[in-house]
C-alpha cells in the first residue's frame, strides 16, 4: 500500500467516527472496575438476544463480539443497538480481522480489513478491537515476522487514532493455536513496546498465558502500563475462576493494587446456570479487589 492510499484510509477513518478510546470510557455503576462478556460462550446455550439478557442479568456492563455483526443488516444493527441500550450494555471490544498483523506476505490486506472493522465500531459504539498475529511462515525467520508485527501495528494506531479507538494484540496458547505467530505476552509486550503508540496495548488473557508458561501475576506487575483488557478463565476446562488452578483471588487483589479500571473480562464456560455463574464471578472478583 503506498503512503496516498494509506493517507485516504487514515481520512476515511477520521471522518468515520469520534469515539471516546476505551481507557477514556467512563466509569459508571457501584465501582470503579467495570465487567464484560465475550458473548461467543454464551451461544451455544441461547440465542443471541438471549445472551444479552443474560449478560446484563448478571449484572455486566460490557459484551464483546467475534464477527457475528457481519451477518447483520442495517436493520438488524439498528434492532440489536436498541435492545443493547434498553439492557444498560455497550459493545466493549470487537474481533474478527481474518488478516494477521505478523503475516509479511499479508501486509497489503491488512490496513483495509482494520478500516472496515473500524467502520464497525462506529455502527456499533464500540471503543476497542482486538487483532491476532496469524500463524508462524514457514521459512520465514521470527525476526522477520516480529518486525512486520510491529511495522503493521504502527500502521494501524495511526488509523485507530483517527478512530478514537483503541486496538489490544492477543496472544494464544501453542496448546489451542500451534502455528499461532504470537503465542505469548512477553513478547506481545515487546511488539507494543517498539510500536510506541498509547493506541496499541496487549490483551492479557490468564487462561492462554497459565497454559503455557504460568507466572502470571510477576509479568502483569512489570507490564500493567501496556495492558489494554484482561481475560478471565480457568485452566483446564475454560469454566469460572475457582474451577481449576488459577488463583484468581490473587490475581484480582494485584489488578486493585495496579489501579486497573479497564474493562476485566469474563471468557469462560459456565458449568452451571449462565446468570448465576457469571454473577458469582463478578462478585468474587469484586470481593477479592476490595469492592464488594
Amino acid at each position: 500500500m503506498n503512503r496516498r492510499e494509506f493517507g485516504q484510509l487514515a481520512v476515511s477513518a477520521s471522518l468515520a467516527h469520534t469515539l471516546p478510546s476505551a481507557s477514556a470510557q467512563p466509569v459508571t455503576g457501584p465501582s470503579k472496575q467495570r465487567f464484560s462478556v465475550m458473548l461467543w460462550v454464551l451461544e451455544k446455550q441461547a440465542p443471541f438476544d438471549r445472551c444479552l439478557e443474560i449478560v446484563a442479568d448478571a449484572g455486566y456492563q460490557g459484551v464483546e463480539l467475534t464477527g457475528q455483526f457481519r451477518k447483520w443488516s442495517s436493520t438488524e444493527m439498528q434492532r440489536v443497538i436498541a435492545k443493547m441500550h434498553s439492557l444498560g450494555l455497550v459493545f466493549d471490544l470487537l474481533s474478527g480481522v481474518k488478516v494477521g498483523f505478523a503475516q509479511p506476505e499479508a501486509t497489503a490486506a491488512f490496513l483495509p480489513t482494520i478500516a472496515e472493522l473500524l467502520n464497525f465500531c462506529k455502527d456499533l459504539e464500540s471503543p476497542q478491537i482486538n487483532l491476532r498475529s496469524g500463524n508462524r511462515v514457514d521459512g520465514v525467520e521470527r525476526s522477520v515476522q516480529h518486525a512486520a508485527a510491529v511495522e503493521n501495528l504502527k500502521r494501524a494506531a495511526d488509523l485507530a487514532a483517527a478512530a478514537q479507538v483503541q486496538i489490544v494484540i492477543e496472544p494464544i496458547d501453542p496448546l489451542e493455536a500451534p502455528k499461532e505467530y504470537l503465542n505469548s505476552v512477553t513478547e506481545g509486550f515487546e511488539i507494543v513496546r517498539e510500536v510506541a503508540s498509547p493506541q496499541v496495548k496487549v490483551l492479557y488473557d490468564f487462561y492462554h498465558e497459565q497454559r503455557a508458561y504460568g507466572n502470571l501475576i510477576e509479568k502483569l506487575e512489570k507490564n500493567v502500563d501496556l495492558v489494554g483488557l484482561v481475560h478471565i478463565a480457568d485452566v483446564p476446562g475454560r469454566h469460572e475462576p475457582g474451577t481449576g488452578e488459577i488463583d484468581y483471588a490473587n490475581i484480582y487483589r494485584k489488578l486493585a493494587e495496579l489501579k486497573y479500571t479497564k474493562f476485566a473480562t469474563m471468557e469462560f464456560y459456565p458449568t452451571g446456570e449462565p446468570v448465576g455463574a457469571l454473577k458469582k464471578a463478578r462478585l468474587e472478583a469484586l470481593q477479592a479487589m476490595g469492592l464488594g
